[in-house]
């Protein structure tokens, strides 16, 4: 085979990556978020996504003790206060987080507004546990 033959592949896999933009990477930051939760406390408290969009949000629960990412408006959280669900693992946007355990999930917001997550563990939102997700168009 000619030496120069050997590169040719790679040249044609690299201008097919140019020609399709794929760069290996999400197409866009804002589709990955890793949320921490240390000392009963979500890290970052405030994140912003775009409508739409599917997003990954890994959760890292730092904690020796379990905790609850639960997302949405005040319907929900109404719904969450007072609820007897002692485990969520179904819905996107309800999960629990065993100590020291990551977990992942995607969610997709369709509505453009904020939307808090909370947990509601008894006593955790009182301690200041909840945060923002902003979605924007």
């Amino acid at each position: 085979m000619k030496p120069w033959l050997l590169g040719l592949p790679l040249v044609v896999i690299g201008a097919a990556t140019l020609l399709l933009g794929w760069s290996g990477a999400p197409d866009h930051p804002d589709d990955q978020h890793t949320i921490s939760i240390h000392f009963s406390r979500f890290e970052p408290e405030v994140l912003t996504v775009q409508a739409g969009r599917p997003v990954t949000f890994e959760l890292v629960n730092q904690d020796p003790i379990e905790h609850e990412w639960i997302v949405g408006d005040d319907q929900v959280h109404k719904a969450h206060r007072f609820g007897t669900e002692p485990y969520h693992d179904e819905v996107p946007t309800e999960v629990t987080l065993k100590p020291f355990e990551t977990n992942a999930t995607v969610v997709t917001f369709d509505m453009p507004g904020e939307y808090a997550f909370i947990c509601h563990l008894p006593g955790h939102e009182a301690y200041g546990m909840r945060g923002i997700i902003k979605v924007v168009k």
